[in-house]
């Protein structure tokens, strides 16, 4: 489908009332603050970063050796950024998608998918363990077509998958419209693999399951350089410093503390809507009774879940790559783009004509050439790093802390064996052919969706270097 971009007068006033504040974020139950940093402190185990990847870290360190000083240092609130602002899908993938990783390392998937399978039956175990009041469910994802061509790729996807040990099952028009009915779906392919969560409440959570372990917690708190020692890293903070033995970087999108980093990581802006909730009449005239998570099959492609109090969270489509890897709130704010998903969602459910929204928001992703985690060590072996997860950070967030620690433990693990965990994506150039690059593969991206997905001589040439995008 090729959808509209001009907002209708009913799409803006949909837009009127709402919040610029990410919906889950905007909770009395979110934690107070802990303190900063003053002074000097040392630690066996120092995690930059409290995201996912930061959280899971800190608290499995302290569950396999309880006696290790854990110190979690954060720039601002644990979850608040792309932790606590995603659409709250928990995927059992590790390469981003199955095609991904069908793409980039076939002889290792069947591995892969059995150890994301695990991993996301560990997030479940965690979330039982300490008692994590998260919404949790595992609903499985729908993915639909919405162009004849993409019913075809389903129908290859859920064939091939299944060789792999993925349980996918395909369906018709008619079978996808009784699960979710819109008159935009021409098919659909169900994992059940998957997950819908509250993210920032899952963050949140893990928050309250490290300081319940024992790690020390400094939020607002921004680690500044870096000087390694002969058995320690030195980190300067604006109050204090920090001595470790050992240093986990999770810093997302940010700028990362090793400055060869940055040639692989481009910050990119996604935005979401959220509308208040749906009636039951609503309700009915949409037929989504389930909690499955939902995306199309387009290069620009939206994704979607219904809450447990009957929200519909929209996002996706404009990917935003700002000049020279800018990150900063001004950023999350991006009307165009409100209006847009808006105009979207309306297509999409013509049936829901009148729905307003109560929160719009933007967050920055940390991307890779790769579009799924990469890893390594730094500073001798004592500075081990885990970045690159392309929006797909939830459920293999757990898989990026494992295997960091793997590396600075020096344990050679099934983890560590993998040729993805051993490799790196490619760099990107730098400016101005880094924004260049990126714009002009956008646009071909999108050219590509509107032409029955035939791609162009450039999106040929990058799956040919290994570098096509797949969703």
């Amino acid at each position: 489908m090729i959808f509209s971009n001009t907002p209708r007068p009913e799409t803006v006033r949909s837009l009127k009332d709402i919040k610029l504040k990410p919906f889950w974020l905007d909770d009395p139950a979110q934690p107070v603050r802990a303190p900063s940093l003053e002074g000097r402190t040392e630690a066996d185990l120092t995690v930059i970063g409290a995201g996912y990847t930061g959280l899971w870290t800190a608290l499995l360190a302290k569950q396999a050796e309880p006696g290790r000083e854990v110190v979690l240092v954060e720039m601002e609130t644990a979850g608040g950024q792309a932790s606590g602002r995603n659409g709250g899908f928990i995927a059992a993938s590790l390469t981003h998608s199955f095609q991904n990783g069908l793409n980039r390392w076939p002889r290792e998937l069947s591995r892969m998918i059995e150890m994301g399978h695990r991993n996301l039956e560990g997030i479940e175990q965690a979330i039982r363990q300490f008692d994590i009041d998260c919404d949790y469910i595992r609903s499985g994802e729908l993915n639909v077509a919405l162009e004849p061509h993409e019913i075809e790729e389903l129908k290859e996807e859920q064939e091939i998958s299944s060789s792999f040990g993925e349980g996918m099952t395909f369906y018709d028009r008619e079978q996808v419209r009784a699960i979710v009915n819109s008159p935009t779906y021409l098919a659909g392919c169900f994992n059940p693999a998957n997950g819908m969560v509250n993210p920032a409440k899952l963050a949140w959570g893990l928050r309250r399951a490290c300081l319940e372990a024992g790690v020390r917690l400094y939020e607002g708190t921004k680690a500044g350089r870096l000087k390694p020692g002969k058995n320690s890293i030195h980190i300067w903070t604006p109050g204090g410093k920090v001595e470790t033995r050992k240093l986990a970087l999770a810093t997302n999108a940010f700028p990362p503390l090793l400055n060869r980093l940055s040639h692989y990581i481009l910050p990119v802006y996604d935005y979401a809507l959220m509308t208040e909730p749906l009636t039951e009449s609503q309700r009915d005239s949409i037929g989504w009774r389930g909690r499955e998570g939902l995306s199309d099959s387009a290069n620009q492609f939206h994704y979607y879940q219904i809450t447990k109090d009957g929200r519909i969270l929209w996002g996706g489509y404009d990917a935003i790559y700002y000049w020279n890897n800018a990150i900063g709130p001004h950023l999350e704010n991006r009307p165009q783009t409100f209006s847009r998903l808006a105009e979207h969602f309306f297509q999409t459910f013509p049936q829901l004509e009148g729905l307003h929204f109560t929160h719009a928001w933007g967050g920055v992703i940390d991307t890779c050439s790769r579009y799924t985690a990469f890893w390594g060590t730094a500073m001798g072996g004592k500075v081990a790093y885990s970045l690159g997860y392309t929006g797909l950070g939830v459920g293999a967030a757990r898989f990026g802390a494992q295997v960091m620690l793997d590396l600075l433990d020096r344990r050679k693990t099934e983890r560590t064996a993998l040729k993805m965990v051993r490799s790196k994506p490619v760099p990107f150039p730098p400016e101005p052919l880094r924004s260049m690059v990126i714009n002009f593969t956008r646009w071909s991206l999108a050219r590509s969706d509107q032409r029955q997905g035939r791609r162009n001589l450039w999106l040929k040439l990058l799956d040919a270097l290994g570098l096509g995008f797949d969703s």
